[in-house]
C-alpha cells in the first residue's frame, strides 16, 4: 500500500495521519493470498469509529485483501477506562457486531475485529474479545483475551484487571488461508499461549501498545513471534493520541515466517498489506523443522532435587 498525508478530518484528535490510498489489485504468485491490517487512532465516539473502520476496510478490500484485521478496541479508546464497559455488547447484538458482520459480507473478506467489549457476568466488567467473521458476515470464531496488561511506571499506570475479566480459553481456527491462532495485544509477551496452539499458519495479534512499551519491545516480540512459531504475524495496531490524553505506539506490521518485516506503518490511520505465501512457509518449515525438534515437557519440573507442577 501507499501512504500519503491526508488533510481530511475526523474525531481522532491529535493524531499524526497518513492515509494508505489503495492500489489496484496486483496479480500475484500462484497461492499467494493478500492479507491486510488496520492502523487507526480510535476515540470514544462508537459512530466516528466505526466509519473510519468502514473506510479503511474497503481500502484494504480494493487493494485485494481477502483477510483484514483491525486492530484492539477499533471501535471505542474511552476516556474513561469504564467507557467501553458502557459500550459492551451480548453475541449476536449491537452496532459493533452488525457492523463487523455487514462489512465482511459486502467486500466478501474474512474480517477480524480486533477486539470488541463483550458483555460478561460483573456488570462493572467486559470480556476483550477478538471476533472473526467470514466472507458471507458470520461469526466463526471468538476468542477472550486471556493476559491482562499491568503497568505502574509512577507517572503511567493501566490495570485492565479493574474493568476486563480474563478468558480461559486458546482459540484456533482453520479458514481458506490456513489455520489461524488468536490473541490480543499484552498476550504477546507469553510464548506459551502460541505454544499451545497447535500448528497454525497466521497468528494475529491485533493490539493497543503503549508508547513506552511499544517502542521498547513491540516489533522484537512480533518477529519472535513469528520466528519460533515459524508462522505469518497479523499485528494491526493502535497508533496515535486519543482524546483520553494516552498515546498509542502504533507501528502496525505483517511479518513473515523468517521474522522479515513485509510491511509496516509507524503512525495514523492506514492500511499495511503484504501477501501471505503457503507454499513458502512450508519449505521454511521443511528446511527448518524446529517445531517437530520440541522435546521438552515443561510440565514437569525439577529444581535442586525437587519436582514441581
Amino acid at each position: 500500500m501507499t501512504e500519503r498525508n491526508s488533510k481530511s478530518t475526523s474525531s481522532f484528535a491529535k493524531r499524526k495521519s497518513r492515509t494508505a490510498v489503495a492500489k489496484p489489485a496486483r496479480a500475484t504468485a500462484p497461492g499467494v493470498i493478500r492479507m491486510a491490517a488496520i492502523q487507526m487512532a480510535s476515540g470514544p465516539n462508537v459512530s466516528a469509529n466505526l466509519a473510519e473502520a468502514e473506510r479503511l476496510v474497503a481500502l484494504a478490500a480494493a487493494g485485494g485483501a481477502k483477510l483484514v484485521a483491525l486492530p484492539e478496541f477499533f471501535a471505542i479508546m474511552g476516556n474513561k477506562d469504564t467507557d467501553k464497559v458502557a459500550a459492551r455488547e451480548e453475541e449476536g447484538k449491537g452496532p459493533i457486531q452488525k457492523f463487523l458482520a455487514t462489512a465482511a459480507k459486502k467486500h466478501k473478506i474474512w474480517l477480524v475485529g480486533g477486539s470488541v467489549p463483550m458483555a460478561c457476568d460483573n456488570p462493572k466488567k467486559v470480556r476483550n474479545s477478538c471476533m472473526v467473521y467470514d466472507d458471507k458476515g458470520k461469526l466463526v470464531a471468538r476468542y477472550d483475551k486471556i493476559h491482562l496488561f499491568g503497568l505502574d511506571l509512577g507517572v503511567e499506570h493501566y490495570q485492565e484487571e479493574k474493568t476486563i475479566e480474563a478468558g480461559d480459553r486458546i482459540v484456533v481456527l482453520d479458514s481458506p488461508f490456513g489455520r489461524i491462532g488468536l490473541s490480543v495485544c499484552y498476550d504477546l509477551r507469553f510464548p506459551e499461549l502460541y505454544r499451545a496452539m497447535p500448528d497454525v499458519d497466521i497468528i494475529l495479534v491485533p493490539s493497543a501498545f503503549t508508547a513506552t512499551t511499544g517502542k521498547a519491545h513491540f516489533e522484537t516480540l512480533v518477529r519472535a513471534r513469528a520466528i519460533e512459531n515459524l508462522a505469518y504475524v497479523i499485528a494491526p495496531a493502535q497508533g496515535g493520541y486519543h482524546l483520553s490524553g494516552r498515546e498509542t505506539h502504533g507501528d502496525t506490521m505483517i511479518v513473515d515466517p523468517w521474522g522479515v518485516v513485509l510491511d509496516r506503518l509507524p503512525r495514523g490511520s492506514g492500511v499495511v498489506m503484504a501477501g501471505i505465501n503457503p507454499a513458502y512457509q512450508a519449505s521454511l518449515r521443511k528446511s527448518l523443522p524446529a517445531l517437530k525438534h520440541r522435546t521438552l515437557d515443561c510440565s514437569h519440573i525439577q529444581i535442586q532435587g525437587k519436582a514441581i507442577k
